[in-house]
């Protein structure tokens, strides 16, 4: 019985249930810095659930795109992947903040991938 609560404790501690998934999604980009960006797979493992599209479906949910940087999540092959304001829009940004895009739309994970452990 004492493994059922503290399982469930632990459950707690690591998922606030005041916020939202897509609110836990968006507090977590914000730790990413210009520069850098993550994948909806690393992104799912920082938030401990294997659910990568559901993080692809909250960043296109992204009610703020100005302030919460959904364009730094991309496929983890390095490709772009999608963005609610366009694919253009996505590389366009991403090269403004010095994320090195290739002709074909994929980065370079082991220069520019930022890690959640850092």
């Amino acid at each position: 019985m004492t493994n059922f609560f503290s399982r469930q404790l632990t459950w707690r501690v690591k998922s606030n249930p005041c916020k939202s998934f897509d609110e836990r999604c968006y507090d977590l980009l914000l730790k990413i810095p210009k520069g850098k960006v993550t994948t909806y797979k690393k992104m799912a493992e920082a938030l401990d659930i294997k659910a990568y599209r559901a993080v692809g479906q909250a960043m296109n949910r992204n009610p703020n795109l100005v302030t919460v940087p959904c364009h730094r999540v991309v496929n983890s092959n390095g490709e772009l992947g999608g963005y609610a304001s366009g694919s253009a829009t996505k590389l366009d940004l991403l090269r403004k903040e010095g994320v090195d895009v290739s002709e074909s739309g994929y980065i370079d994970l082991s220069e520019f991938l930022y890690s959640f452990s850092d």
